[in-house]
Formats: C-alpha cells, structure tokens, sequence
C-alpha cells in the first residue's frame, strides 16, 4: 500500500464489519461485508459512503449460525470481489482519518488488521479512534440498558438493527446524535435533569444506614461533572460536538478512554465493570468445602474477537425451551483460547426465572484474591429448570471432553439423596471493581406487595446488607446467565445473576 494521498482527511470514517461465526477451534473470523460512511466533523453529515460484500477463501466458513446472525448466505457472497480485490479501496477510506464504530476496539479493528495480514500487506492506521461502545458507556451511562447498539437504537426509537454494515453505521452515528443532543441538554440545566436520570424514576438507594449524609456513607452521590464533562486533549478541534467526547490521542494511538483493560476514574464505566464479570465468569466456585479460595492467575478480559452477533441473546423461561434444541458451541475468547457458549435454535441464551424460593441465604465463606467475599446463594429448583440445566450439562460435558479436558464436571443442579428439599441450584453475585470501588455487577430490585417495583441502588460494597435481603424462604425472580467454565481441574456451568427481583413479604 502507498502513502497516505495528500489531500485533507479531516472527516470521521464510521466503519462496520460482518463476519462468519466460527464453529470449531482454530477457526477464525472470515470478512463477509465491509461498509463505510464518511462524515464531515463540523456538520455531521453524510459524505460519501461504501459497503460491499467480501468473498471469503472458504464458503463453508458461512455456517448456519453465521446466517443468523446477519443474514449473508454463501449464495450471497458467490460472485463478490475477495477482500484482497478491495484493500486497496479500504486502505485509502481508512487510513490517516479518524476511525468511529460500535466495539471497533476489540472487534472491527482486529478484523481489518488480520484481513491485511492475510494478504501481506501493511494495514492502514488511524489518526484517533472513536469507539462509542466505550464512549456512551462512560458518558451516557446504563441508562438505556446494556449498549449493544440494537439496544440504543431501540432506546431512541431508530428501529430494528440489521446487522448489515451500510446499515449499522448509520445507526451508529444516529445514535450518537441523540445521545449527544440529551447529554447538552442535561448539561444546560444541571439542577433539573439531576443525576437521578442516570436511573430508572423507580430507584431508590439502599444503604445499611439509610438517613446518612453521602460523607458517613449514606446516599450514593453522582458527581455529575465527571459524567458530563471531557479533559482538554489540547487539539484545535476539543470543542467539536463529537470530538470533545472522545479524547483522541494525539498521535494516533487509542487513548486510555478506549482502552476496555484499563479502569478509567469514571463511575460509570461499566466497559470495565464487564471485563472483571467475564474474569470473574472464567473462574468457578469449585472450592466450596475450603474455608478460602486458592490463589490464581488472574485471568485476561475478554478477547478482541467477541462475537459479532452477541446482540441475539434471547431471555428464555423454562417452560418456552425445547430440550433437543440445546446445542454448545466453542467460540473464540482469548489469545487463540476458546470458551464454550451455550446455544438454543442457535442462538445464545439467558434464564429468566420466577417465584424461586431462597433454601439457603447469601454464602459469605468465601473470598476472591482481593479478599472480598464471593456471594452466592442456593435456590429451589423446578423441573423444568432442572430439565434445562440437565441438557446443559450434557451438551457442554461432551464438548469439554471432545476437547481434550480431563476436570471433573459439575452438575449445575444440586441433587443430595434423602432431602425432601432438594434439588437446588446456586445463584452467584458477581463483584467487580470500578475506579478502586467494589460494587455489585447484579442489578437488584424489590418489588413492593403493591406490585411496584424499586431498584436498590448500594453507596458501597458490604456483603452483610445482602444477607438481611436473602432471607431463607424469601421469593426471587431471577435472570441469569450459563457461563461454562474449566478451571483447576473442575469444570461445570456457573448460573450468573444479571438480575434479581425480590418478593417483599
């Protein structure tokens, strides 16, 4: 590839990749469409856009799975140029200008790279990177859910994200527009749209002291100025209405605020908050008769090549699954690792359980390496969750064992000969530290006998305030995740609460 052209390149190119899903280990990500739009930094307008589909190597990458997730079939992509017939194309769009997408960090970036280091030639670099996963998620905050870009778009009335490239970047600029023109707005009048907006109106903030001032503890205090205002970068542009979020290095490199390994002094930068869950996730509980846990490697975040569809997690109850649909799948996780996600139709999936009853409250034997206690607790289980753990566990046993492992398996429900009381399964808390603060990574609510609903919002990490919250025999409604793992000679599929609704009696 030449040098970059001479002309000015001062407009942000919004890029998108779609990719093939892979299906076994060693398999990587193949580039099935690329799409691009340039845009002007001044005006936000549309310049000039580009999509195309990419022939890869290997038709058979395009699995079943694949064609969910974006809809490109092998028919589709027959007769498409191979992307060495576009390098030169892409290069030219994207090298010297300021690169912007949704989780371009640890994804589109990557596959770029790889694509140029396939054909042996040098990938193009950008002058600043703008990732708005990172971005909105420290500035706008959880309130519009968990930031996958299909959830904004709905937050904001955009409609359906295809998860076509043309189509997703101009959903992302969309999106930042909006958020853009609420975060003005807010910062306009600060005394009216107060911190609390963060929230849904419904939270309300537990404290063990409720009452206290936010110096004894008491209150959870947003500092809305953290939130709302961006460090001077010392470019010409900082007051650019998207470049003053952005905090782009100045020579091109990504700056700190996109970097997912690195904590920013933010509270709410939940991208961090998501790499200690899944380090966390990695791990398992496999030491419940020791009184500690063992020292162990701290295991890296997630790996760059996350999965390109992740936005198709269906929230499934017990009763709505069918048991011969329950597949695994191994898929990419960290330097060339993989991890085994579980499947339904093809799709990932979470657990949305109701009226569980607490047998045995919150667990605090147990510590992480930071010392910090590793809660859980032991619910009921129905039968037709024991059915659905039970087809878990089988499918993700047999490919823990297809792929070399020799741990011991696990069995997610808890069966004991001669209680009348069992089974139960055990639902795990996870912690997770943000800007040197331990918080919970669950979102907790109380539902009130009147049938409101309450978040609690806790000003600090203190496991005992759980205990009183978890009372045996108190109903939960529970959504959860089926993480397998494969740690120190144990494996098994840890049940991780997203979020837990309590029954107030």
């Amino acid at each position: 590839m030449g040098p970059p052209p001479a002309e000015d390149r001062s407009e942000i190119v919004f890029f998108d990749v779609e990719t093939s899903v892979p299906t076994r280990p060693g398999q990587g990500f193949a580039i099935l469409e690329f799409g691009a739009i340039l845009v002007c930094p001044r005006r936000l307008t549309e310049l000039r856009n580009y999509s195309t589909l990419v022939r890869p190597a290997d038709l058979a990458v395009i699995s079943p799975l694949s064609e969910r997730c974006n809809g490109i079939t092998a028919d589709a992509v027959s007769t498409a140029p191979t992307f060495a017939d576009i390098a030169q194309l892409v290069y030219d769009l994207l090298h010297g200008r300021i690169w912007a997408g949704h989780n371009i960090i640890r994804f589109d970036c990557v596959r770029i790279r790889d694509a140029f280091a396939e054909i042996n030639q040098p990938p193009p670099q950008p002058k600043g990177t703008i990732d708005s996963l990172v971005l909105l998620t420290q500035k706008f905050g959880r309130r519009a859910g968990d930031m996958k870009m299909a959830t904004l778009a709905t937050y904001f009335g955009l409609g359906r994200q295809t998860h076509r490239s043309l189509d997703d970047v101009r959903m992302n600029l969309e999106v930042l527009k909006y958020c853009a023109t609420v975060l003005f707005l807010e910062s306009s009048l600060p005394d009216v749209f107060t911190a609390n907006s963060w929230v849904s109106p419904n939270a309300t903030t537990r404290s063990r002291s409720n009452g206290k001032s936010p110096s004894q503890g008491g209150l959870l205090n947003i500092n809305k100025d953290s939130v709302l205002s961006s460090p001077a970068t010392g470019s010409k542009d900082k007051n650019h209405p998207i470049l003053s979020f952005a905090m782009s290095s100045p020579k091109g490199e990504v700056s700190n605020i996109s970097d997912p390994n690195i904590v920013q002094q933010d509270p709410f930068n939940f991208h961090a908050l998501e790499d200690e869950l899944k380090r966390e996730s990695s791990k398992s509980d496999v030491a419940m008769e020791e009184k500690t846990m063992q020292d162990s490697p701290d295991l890296a975040s997630s790996s760059s090549a996350s999965q390109p569809c992740s936005s198709s997690i269906a929230i499934l109850e017990p009763d709505g699954i069918c048991i011969p649909s329950i597949d695994a799948s191994l898929v990419p996780f960290f330097r060339g690792s993989h991890r085994i996600e579980l499947l339904h139709e093809g799709f990932p999936f979470e657990l949305h359980c109701t009226d569980l009853k607490v047998r045995f409250g919150i667990n605090t034997k147990f510590f992480d390496n930071a010392g910090r206690p590793r809660l859980s607790f032991v619910v009921d289980s129905s039968p037709s969750l024991c059915n659905v753990l039970d087809a878990c566990d089988r499918v993700a046993q047999k490919l823990t064992l297809d792929s070399g492992s020799s741990s011991d398996w696990r069995p997610a429900v808890i069966r004991k000969e001669g209680f009348f009381n069992y089974p139960t399964v055990r639902l795990h808390i996870p912690t997770a530290v943000v800007a040197d603060v331990a918080i919970y990574a669950t979102e907790i609510y109380q539902r009130e006998s009147s049938g409101t609903v309450q978040r609690l919002l806790f000003s600090k990490f203190d496991a005992a305030e759980l205990v009183s919250l978890f009372m045996p025999g108190t109903l939960v409604d529970a959504f959860f995740s089926l993480d397998p793992y494969d740690y120190q000679q144990n494996a098994g599929i840890k049940l991780v609460a997203k979020k837990l609704i309590i029954h107030c009696k």
